[in-house]
């Protein structure tokens, strides 16, 4: 079975499937929300991944590999429900060189 994020990749014909731990920062006015979540699909702009924040097309987000390799922010440029789960497409704000790598 197609995963959701999958399915929103199909938006993205230069995705490629990752597995890339990272922690997740939702930067609000007030409150920060956080989380641990893996990068399932990748372009040279943009991450796609499955979240259980409360998230909503504009947000900033700060992204950070657990390995230290990416640390950057990204703007919610797509979003999708599915069964208490948010998919989420987020754009890197600036160039982020070298994330990822097709073989």
């Amino acid at each position: 079975m197609e995963s959701s994020v999958a399915k929103l990749a199909k938006f993205f014909p230069e995705a490629t499937p990752v597995r890339i731990p990272i922690h997740l920062t939702r930067m609000g006015d007030s409150t920060a929300f956080s989380e641990s979540t893996v990068i399932e699909f990748g372009t040279q702009r943009e991450i796609l991944f499955a979240s259980t924040l409360p998230m909503e097309f504009g947000d900033k987000l700060r992204v950070q590999s657990t390995d230290g390799g990416l640390d950057t922010e990204a703007c919610v440029v797509a979003v999708q429900y599915n069964s208490g789960r948010t998919v989420v497409a987020a754009r890197f704000s600036r160039d982020v060189n070298n994330w990822i790598v097709k073989s």
